[in-house]
Protein backbone atom coordinates (compact mmCIF):
# COMPACT_ATOMS: atom_id res chain seq x y z
CA UNK A 1 0.00 0.00 0.00
CA UNK A 2 1.10 3.55 -0.70
CA UNK A 3 1.02 4.70 2.94
CA UNK A 4 3.21 1.76 4.00
CA UNK A 5 5.81 2.55 1.35
CA UNK A 6 5.84 6.25 2.26
CA UNK A 7 6.09 5.47 5.96
CA UNK A 8 9.16 3.32 5.32
CA UNK A 9 10.74 6.08 3.22
CA UNK A 10 10.18 8.56 6.05
CA UNK A 11 11.63 6.20 8.65
CA UNK A 12 14.65 5.26 6.52
CA UNK A 13 15.41 8.92 5.83
CA UNK A 14 15.20 9.80 9.51
CA UNK A 15 17.65 7.10 10.58
CA UNK A 16 20.05 7.77 7.69
CA UNK A 17 20.20 11.39 8.86
CA UNK A 18 21.04 10.28 12.43
CA UNK A 19 17.69 10.57 14.19
CA UNK A 20 17.72 8.16 17.13
CA UNK A 21 13.99 7.45 17.10
CA UNK A 22 10.87 8.19 15.12
CA UNK A 23 7.18 7.63 15.77
CA UNK A 24 3.92 8.45 14.03
CA UNK A 25 0.77 9.42 15.90
CA UNK A 26 -2.75 9.71 14.57
CA UNK A 27 -3.62 13.41 14.74
CA UNK A 28 -7.07 12.37 15.96
CA UNK A 29 -5.55 11.67 19.40
CA UNK A 30 -5.62 15.42 20.04
CA UNK A 31 -9.42 15.33 19.85
CA UNK A 32 -9.57 13.39 23.13
CA UNK A 33 -11.51 15.58 25.62
CA UNK A 34 -8.89 14.84 28.30
CA UNK A 35 -6.31 16.71 26.24
CA UNK A 36 -6.47 20.41 27.12
CA UNK A 37 -3.65 21.86 25.05
CA UNK A 38 -3.58 23.35 21.58
CA UNK A 39 -4.31 21.07 18.64
CA UNK A 40 -2.57 20.48 15.31
CA UNK A 41 -5.99 20.73 13.62
CA UNK A 42 -5.94 24.45 14.45
CA UNK A 43 -2.83 24.78 12.28
CA UNK A 44 -3.58 22.24 9.54
CA UNK A 45 -7.27 21.41 9.32
CA UNK A 46 -6.70 18.31 7.18
CA UNK A 47 -3.82 16.88 9.26
CA UNK A 48 -3.82 13.10 9.50
CA UNK A 49 -0.42 12.25 10.94
CA UNK A 50 2.03 13.74 13.41
CA UNK A 51 5.58 12.51 12.83
CA UNK A 52 7.83 12.71 15.90
CA UNK A 53 11.58 12.77 15.43
CA UNK A 54 14.04 12.56 18.29
CA UNK A 55 17.67 12.31 19.33
CA UNK A 56 19.27 11.34 22.60
CA UNK A 57 21.23 14.15 24.29
CA UNK A 58 24.77 13.27 25.47
CA UNK A 59 24.81 12.51 29.19
CA UNK A 60 27.84 14.72 29.71
CA UNK A 61 25.66 17.76 29.10
CA UNK A 62 23.63 16.88 32.18
CA UNK A 63 26.40 15.66 34.45
CA UNK A 64 28.09 19.09 34.46
CA UNK A 65 24.96 20.84 35.75
CA UNK A 66 24.44 23.34 37.29
CA UNK A 67 27.94 24.75 36.62
CA UNK A 68 27.77 23.78 32.96
CA UNK A 69 24.44 25.37 32.08
CA UNK A 70 25.89 27.26 29.11
CA UNK A 71 27.34 24.05 27.70
CA UNK A 72 24.08 22.23 28.42
CA UNK A 73 22.01 24.89 26.66
CA UNK A 74 24.34 24.88 23.65
CA UNK A 75 24.11 21.09 23.43
CA UNK A 76 20.31 21.27 23.43
CA UNK A 77 20.38 23.89 20.68
CA UNK A 78 22.70 21.66 18.62
CA UNK A 79 20.22 18.80 19.00
CA UNK A 80 17.38 21.08 17.94
CA UNK A 81 19.33 22.25 14.88
CA UNK A 82 20.07 18.65 13.94
CA UNK A 83 16.40 17.70 14.12
CA UNK A 84 15.34 20.69 12.06
CA UNK A 85 17.55 19.55 9.20
CA UNK A 86 16.15 16.02 9.38
CA UNK A 87 12.57 17.30 9.58
CA UNK A 88 13.06 19.63 6.61
CA UNK A 89 14.26 16.82 4.37
CA UNK A 90 11.39 14.58 5.43
CA UNK A 91 8.88 17.37 4.83
CA UNK A 92 10.27 17.78 1.31
CA UNK A 93 10.11 14.02 0.74
CA UNK A 94 6.44 13.96 1.78
CA UNK A 95 5.56 16.82 -0.51
CA UNK A 96 7.24 15.08 -3.45
CA UNK A 97 4.69 12.32 -2.86
CA UNK A 98 1.85 14.80 -3.31
CA UNK A 99 1.02 15.59 0.32
CA UNK A 100 1.55 18.63 2.55
CA UNK A 101 3.94 18.89 5.50
CA UNK A 102 5.08 21.56 7.95
CA UNK A 103 7.47 21.51 10.90
CA UNK A 104 6.32 22.22 14.46
CA UNK A 105 8.33 24.81 16.50
CA UNK A 106 10.36 23.14 19.23
CA UNK A 107 11.39 26.09 21.40
CA UNK A 108 9.10 28.27 23.49
CA UNK A 109 11.37 31.19 22.66
CA UNK A 110 14.40 31.51 20.44
CA UNK A 111 16.29 34.19 18.52
CA UNK A 112 13.91 36.83 19.89
CA UNK A 113 10.78 35.03 18.66
CA UNK A 114 8.08 33.62 20.90
CA UNK A 115 6.45 30.43 19.62
CA UNK A 116 4.47 29.62 22.74
CA UNK A 117 1.56 31.62 24.11
CA UNK A 118 3.08 34.19 26.49
CA UNK A 119 0.31 33.84 29.06
CA UNK A 120 -0.26 30.09 29.12
CA UNK A 121 3.24 29.14 27.94
CA UNK A 122 1.61 26.43 25.82
CA UNK A 123 2.96 25.59 22.38
CA UNK A 124 0.82 25.08 19.27
CA UNK A 125 0.60 21.42 20.28
CA UNK A 126 2.24 19.04 22.73
CA UNK A 127 4.93 17.02 20.96
CA UNK A 128 5.27 14.91 24.10
CA UNK A 129 1.57 14.00 23.94
CA UNK A 130 1.95 12.99 20.30
CA UNK A 131 5.08 11.00 21.19
CA UNK A 132 3.14 9.09 23.85
CA UNK A 133 0.45 8.18 21.33
CA UNK A 134 3.17 7.13 18.90
CA UNK A 135 4.40 4.63 21.49
CA UNK A 136 7.72 6.35 22.14
CA UNK A 137 7.40 6.60 25.91
CA UNK A 138 5.21 7.93 28.71
CA UNK A 139 5.12 10.89 31.05
CA UNK A 140 7.10 11.44 34.20
CA UNK A 141 5.90 13.45 37.20
CA UNK A 142 8.15 16.24 35.87
CA UNK A 143 5.94 16.36 32.74
CA UNK A 144 8.79 15.08 30.57
CA UNK A 145 8.59 12.15 28.19
CA UNK A 146 10.40 9.10 29.57
CA UNK A 147 11.75 6.93 26.76
CA UNK A 148 13.03 3.38 27.02
CA UNK A 149 16.50 3.98 25.60
CA UNK A 150 17.26 7.54 26.71
CA UNK A 151 14.98 8.23 29.66
CA UNK A 152 14.08 11.96 29.60
CA UNK A 153 17.45 12.92 28.03
CA UNK A 154 16.06 13.61 24.59
CA UNK A 155 15.23 16.36 22.12
CA UNK A 156 12.27 16.13 19.77
CA UNK A 157 10.56 17.86 16.90
CA UNK A 158 7.43 17.02 14.91
CA UNK A 159 5.99 17.29 11.43
CA UNK A 160 2.31 17.79 10.64
CA UNK A 161 1.13 16.19 7.42
CA UNK A 162 -2.04 15.21 5.61
CA UNK A 163 -0.32 12.00 4.48
CA UNK A 164 -2.07 8.83 5.77
CA UNK A 165 0.98 7.18 7.33
CA UNK A 166 1.06 4.00 9.41
CA UNK A 167 0.23 4.70 13.06
CA UNK A 168 0.97 3.03 16.39
CA UNK A 169 -1.80 0.70 17.54
CA UNK A 170 -3.70 2.14 20.51
CA UNK A 171 -3.73 -1.15 22.41
CA UNK A 172 0.06 -1.25 22.65
CA UNK A 173 0.53 2.03 24.52
CA UNK A 174 2.09 2.02 28.01
CA UNK A 175 0.39 3.60 31.06
CA UNK A 176 0.20 7.39 30.63
CA UNK A 177 2.29 8.06 33.78
CA UNK A 178 5.52 6.15 34.22
CA UNK A 179 5.10 3.62 37.03
CA UNK A 180 8.52 4.32 38.59
CA UNK A 181 7.59 7.95 39.29
CA UNK A 182 5.21 6.88 42.07
CA UNK A 183 8.15 5.99 44.31
CA UNK A 184 10.55 8.75 43.28
CA UNK A 185 10.53 12.46 44.16
CA UNK A 186 14.04 13.44 43.04
CA UNK A 187 12.86 15.93 40.40
CA UNK A 188 10.52 17.59 42.91
CA UNK A 189 13.27 17.94 45.49
CA UNK A 190 15.89 19.32 43.11
CA UNK A 191 13.75 21.89 41.27
CA UNK A 192 15.20 25.31 42.22
CA UNK A 193 11.96 27.06 41.25
CA UNK A 194 9.69 24.75 43.23
CA UNK A 195 7.66 24.27 40.07
CA UNK A 196 6.90 20.52 40.41
CA UNK A 197 4.39 19.23 42.94
CA UNK A 198 3.64 15.78 44.35
CA UNK A 199 0.18 15.72 42.80
CA UNK A 200 1.68 15.77 39.31
CA UNK A 201 1.08 19.43 38.56
CA UNK A 202 3.71 21.80 37.21
CA UNK A 203 3.80 25.58 37.51
CA UNK A 204 4.92 26.72 34.06
CA UNK A 205 5.26 30.33 35.16
CA UNK A 206 7.70 29.48 37.97
CA UNK A 207 9.77 27.38 35.58
CA UNK A 208 9.84 30.08 32.90
CA UNK A 209 10.60 32.89 35.36
CA UNK A 210 13.55 30.96 36.77
CA UNK A 211 14.88 30.17 33.31
CA UNK A 212 14.53 33.67 31.87
CA UNK A 213 14.84 35.96 34.90
CA UNK A 214 17.36 34.05 37.01
CA UNK A 215 19.32 32.14 34.37
CA UNK A 216 19.02 34.77 31.65
CA UNK A 217 17.61 32.33 29.12
CA UNK A 218 19.90 29.39 29.82
CA UNK A 219 18.14 26.07 30.33
CA UNK A 220 18.01 24.55 33.81
CA UNK A 221 17.93 20.76 33.29
CA UNK A 222 18.21 19.65 36.91
CA UNK A 223 14.97 17.63 36.88
CA UNK A 224 16.38 15.69 33.93
CA UNK A 225 19.81 15.26 35.51
CA UNK A 226 18.49 13.58 38.64
CA UNK A 227 15.97 11.33 36.89
CA UNK A 228 17.15 7.73 37.46
CA UNK A 229 15.52 6.46 34.27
Amino acid sequence: MREIALTKKVEDTAFKMNADFIGIADAACFEDPEYTGNKPQDVMAEVQSVIILGVGVPRGAFETLPAGRAEYTNTLMAATATLRIVAFQIAKLIEKEGYKATIVPTEGSEFGYWYADRETLKANLSIKYAAYHAGLGNFGINHLLITKDFGPRIRMTAILTDAPLEKEEKGTLPPFINEKCSKCTKCIEVCPAGAISLDGKIDRQKCAQYMFNVLGGLRCGLCIKVCPQ
